[in-house]
């Protein structure tokens, strides 16, 4: 296990937490793109949180097998933060990370919901590249 800490965009949510670097996935399930607003999103599944600050909102999203979902995010900003299979007690958790200060860290080890994937994802490694904004 790593211990991990990260924020929201804003600062207002700012957390704690374990989680297995072993269990770094990109996930591109179509819930994925539609929360993050990106074709993918990068997830490290783990255990409890620690909060400092604001507890985040949370969102009820039932999945087509009918499973219900937590989706937490800032109330004020917007930033997901965690999803888990458990509404009451989310003791275990696939937290954003995006959100992580440690994602430089963690790298993905495998890609799940694949049938999902947006066709030109793999293109990108061929666009133009800039270190910042280009224009």
């Amino acid at each position: 296990m790593m211990k991990v800490d990260g924020q929201c965009h804003c600062g207002d949510v700012k957390f704690t937490a374990e989680i297995d670097p072993a269990k770094v996935f990109v996930c591109h399930c179509t819930d994925c793109q539609t929360l993050s607003g990106s074709p993918f999103r990068v997830v490290a599944f783990g255990g409890s949180v620690e909060w400092q600050g604001a507890q985040p909102k949370k969102y009820i999203k039932v999945a087509e097998s009918g499973n219900r979902r937590v989706q937490a995010f800032c109330g004020n900003c917007g930033t997901p933060i965690y999803s888990s299979d458990d509404v009451e007690n989310p003791a275990g958790v696939a937290i954003r990370v995006g959100c992580l200060n440690q994602r430089d860290q963690l790298r993905p080890l495998a890609q799940m919901w694949c049938q999902s994937a947006q066709i030109w994802v793999l293109d990108s490694l061929t666009l133009p590249q800039f270190a910042k904004q280009a224009h």
